[in-house]
């Protein structure tokens, strides 16, 4: 398939260029400095991300968005205005589906599906605007009946610096747990999960989370 990374010199969107690109996909990773990509054999377009159009997507079959900011506020609504850019060009772009790198604050944390990480005092002050920046990306999306699309929530540890292990286990929208009942993924096993979904197109037009073993 022909994939576009966006933002696939960051540590999840690396990844998960390499991870499709070792599975034989035809990748291109779409970035603001085409310095920082590492991998010197992928196909790299230099583009103000916030300028792209239906024309900059339509060809590829996938387009990730690994989009990332800073933590602070005006930051991290970032998250929501570019999620709305690639939401309207990918409605002239209907054969290209979309999935996101999305964030772990939005998944709820009780049965009744009433409180979410974001509401519980356990999440630190700082991550606060990223995470309901996400979660506000991810409503947009849920109010988009033109485009095909998938939000993916990592673990709450999403391990930059964690072990591949080759396996990983899904959920939909509630916070889950491994063995050692943490809810964690390695940054690894998290772009296996997103290829995965690129190959298999199982959760289209809907949420999902993923976690892994730890160490």
């Amino acid at each position: 398939m022909k994939v576009a990374v966006i933002a696939a010199s960051g540590r999840a969107g690396s990844l998960i260029a390499k991870e499709a690109k070792d599975r034989g996909h035809q990748v291109t990773a779409i970035v603001r400095n085409a310095e920082k990509v590492k991998d010197k054999d992928l196909r790299v377009v230099e583009k103000d991300l916030f300028t792209l159009t239906a024309k900059d997507i339509k060809n590829y079959d996938v387009v990730i968005n690994a989009f990332g900011t800073g933590m602070e506020q005006e930051q991290a609504v970032k998250h929501v205005q570019f999620g709305k850019i690639l939401i309207e060009a990918l409605k002239e772009a209907s054969d290209t589906r979309l999935i996101v790198v999305g964030g772990a604050g939005s998944l709820f944390v009780n049965e009744d599906r009433t409180i979410r990480v974001m509401d519980t005092p356990d999440l630190p002050t700082f991550f606060q605007p990223t995470a309901i920046n996400q979660a506000k990306n991810l409503e947009d999306l849920e109010e988009t009946d033109e485009i095909t699309w998938t939000f993916v929530s990592p673990a709450l540890d999403f391990d930059a610096t964690g072990k591949r292990t080759g396996s990983y286990q899904v959920g939909t929208d509630q916070v889950i747990v491994n063995s050692k009942n943490q809810s964690y993924i390695s940054y690894a096993d998290f772009a296996i999960a997103i290829v995965d979904e690129i190959e298999q197109a199982t959760h289209k037009n809907e949420r999902f989370t993923v976690i892994s073993e730890s160490e």
